[in-house]
This record gives C-alpha cells, sequence and structure tokens, in this order.
C-alpha cells in the first residue's frame, strides 16, 4: 500500500512537472509569436513610413520647382515653400498638446487593442 501510494505521489508530481515545462514552453512561444508580430508591424510600418518621406520630399520639391517658374525665381519659389512648412510647424507646435499627442495615443492604443483581439480570435479558432 506504501509503495503504491509513494508511485502515486511519484506520477503526480511527474505529472506536474510536465504541465509546469509545458506552460512555460507554450508562453515562450506565445512571446516569441508576439514579438515577430510586434517587429513585422514595425518593419511594414518604417517602409511605408519611408515611402510617405519620400513622396512628400519629392512633392515638395516639384512644388518649389514649380513656384519657381511662376515666380521666374528659384529663390522665390523655395522661400515660398519654405515659409509653408515654417506656417505648418508654428501651426503643429500651437496644437500639438491638444489635438495632435491625443491623437497619436488613441490611434496607437486602439491599433495595440485591435492587434490584440485579432489573436484572441486566432487563438480561440484553434
Amino acid at each position: 500500500m506504501e509503495e503504491k501510494k509513494e508511485k502515486n505521489i511519484e506520477e503526480l508530481f511527474s505529472e506536474a512537472k510536465k504541465y509546469v515545462d509545458t506552460r512555460l514552453e507554450y508562453g515562450r512561444l506565445m512571446l516569441i509569436k508576439r514579438s515577430a508580430k510586434v517587429f513585422a508591424d514595425l518593419v511594414t510600418n518604417a517602409i511605408v513610413g519611408v515611402c510617405f518621406v519620400l513622396a512628400f520630399i519629392l512633392g515638395t520639391i516639384t512644388l518649389a520647382l514649380f513656384l519657381s517658374t511662376v515666380f521666374a525665381s528659384f529663390t522665390a519659389g523655395f522661400g515660398c515653400v519654405a515659409l509653408l512648412y515654417l506656417f505648418l510647424a508654428v501651426i503643429v507646435y500651437l496644437t500639438k498638446e491638444k489635438y495632435i499627442e491625443k491623437a497619436i495615443v488613441n490611434f496607437t492604443i486602439s491599433k495595440y487593442f485591435k492587434k490584440l483581439q485579432e489573436e484572441e480570435e486566432d487563438e480561440q479558432k484553434v
């Protein structure tokens, strides 16, 4: 009887150890999966951001060259574009705390929770 109890305790301990090891492995794999998703998201967002910046810079140069032909002066064309950017910078500086930062924070948080919800739905399907 004593041997049976000892064997049952050993089996129980062995099963508990397997369970803990399995849970640790599952947690590690989930961490890797989430890290990979975040990394992929960052890379794709960076690529899109670079494309937008390039388009913006080239559009700015095009606008400056167009205004240069309108004013018949490169200085006037590029100066108008510089003044436009200065005006935009002042507007952004004055409204950044009230509108811009809140919008960015809300967008980031909603995007993060949307991704978490999608992950949970994918896990429930499996």
